[in-house]
């Protein structure tokens, strides 16, 4: 068993990377997709250092990572945190000699968050002949684009794909949780730590995320002696007002909030309980990570907030890192840009023990890939001996952060 640490290069970069450009796509939301890259839709290829990788890519040739996710729209701020989070791996890599004496070459696609886009978005690089993907990054794109890996028995690790059926393939491995996983450790740690004990939900219906997050919270719940008073649904056509759901949960009693949602409604919803006078604790999972880099959101309202997230940016283990990631982007990394940075070094891990070479077809590094991500183990920013098991999800132990003063506090 062979195991990675992939920080080495981070201080040393964070002076040597240039910024990206602003850039100029649909309105997302968030100052992290404003931050994005000008080829947001574009082919973007991440080599390093350029003259070495030459050398490098002429002596042992070049590995083709595609990537997926949104790189516009009310998601970006996910997609362009996992597109800079694989971009400053590779460039790492490839600074410090590679894999297997080649570099990794990365060409980046925008889905916008739907489904078939993801699955144009992955057509595209298989024309560029895609050797290993990382993404989706959203659950209903991961899934759609999944059974098209599947069936080309191409290796896909998702940063961030969390529901069930985006792992169900056995080319697919994953870097955070699975749903039910963030809904059971959400509710153990909510009854352990004696945050609440009547709780409200407001979950989004339309979505597998929220859905399967809620049902597992539920059903752990009894077990830690959680009362639910209220269990309120939106979906996707009725994001923008929860005061039905806000009422309920008031009149209820709940001392806390569970919010396995994403982090847009997740700020309407701070919002709206502050007009109503409505300060329970609020606990959100991974999805809510970037709400404090929400375009005119008030992050007063955010103070207290606590979410399940294995990645604060301000953490001393986090420090090389971060400084790397705001020196060539010019804004502060979150869970999705870590959970990515952490796929790529998962890749290097497996490739090195694979012995996997750029001449292999995509088949064929799959099948070696497949066997070696159950035998490798990595430090990563988002869990330290991290591991996987042949079913594509992985071990690691979960932890929360609690918004205080503006910033992510590791609990």
């Amino acid at each position: 068993m062979r195991k990675f640490v992939g920080l080495g290069l981070a201080a040393a970069l964070a002076f040597s990377l240039t910024a990206c450009g602003g850039g100029d796509s649909a309105d997302s939301g968030s100052k992290e997709a404003a931050a994005g890259n000008d080829a947001a839709a574009e082919t973007t290829t991440a080599a390093g250092n350029e003259s070495n990788d030459a050398a490098l890519a002429a002596e042992g040739g070049a590995f083709k990572i595609g990537v997926i996710g949104p790189l516009t729209g009310p998601a970006a701020a996910y997609g362009i945190a996992v597109q800079n989070g694989v971009d400053l791996a590779i460039k790492e890599i490839n600074a410090a000699g590679g894999v297997n004496g080649a570099v990794l070459e990365m060409n980046s696609q925008d889905d916008e968050h739907d489904p078939e886009k993801s699955v144009n978005a992955y057509n595209t690089l298989k024309d560029w002949e895609m050797q290993m993907l990382v993404g989706a990054v959203t659950s209903k794109p991961c899934i759609a684009v999944a059974a098209e890996s599947a069936n080309d028995n191409l290796f896909q690790i998702t940063p961030s794909g969390s529901a069930v059926e985006c792992a169900a393939p056995e080319n697919v491995f994953r870097v955070c949780f699975a749903d039910p996983a963030q809904g059971t450790a959400s509710a153990q740690y909510i009854g352990e730590h004696k945050l609440g004990s009547k709780i409200a939900i407001i979950y989004d219906s339309s979505t597998e995320y929220s859905s399967g997050i809620r049902e597992s919270f539920v059903a752990e719940a009894a077990n830690q002696g959680l009362e639910i008073v209220a269990d309120e649904a939106f979906t996707a056509d009725t994001n923008t007002d929860f005061s039905v759901q806000l009422d309920k949960a008031k009149d209820a009693g709940a001392d806390l909030v569970f919010m396995p949602i994403y982090y847009q409604e997740a700020s309407v919803i701070l919002k709206q309980a502050s007009d109503k006078e409505f300060a329970p604790v609020f606990f959100g999972v991974d999805g809510m990570d970037g709400i404090l880099s929400v375009e005119n959101f008030d992050t007063s309202l955010a103070e207290g907030v606590m979410l399940l997230t294995p990645f604060s940016a301000t953490e001393e283990g986090s420090k090389a890192f971060t400084d790397a990631y705001m020196a060539a982007y010019g804004i502060e990394p979150n869970q999705f840009a870590a959970d990515a940075y952490d796929a790529v070094y998962a890749i290097k891990a497996a490739a090195e023990e694979a012995g996997i070479s750029p001449d292999m077809d995509a088949s064929a590094i799959c099948d070696a890939m497949k066997t070696a991500m159950t035998e490798i183990t990595i430090d990563g920013l988002t869990g330290e001996g991290m591991t996987w098991d042949a079913a594509g999800e992985t071990g690691k132990a979960p932890k929360a952060v609690k918004i205080v003063n503006g910033v992510y506090e590791m609990q």
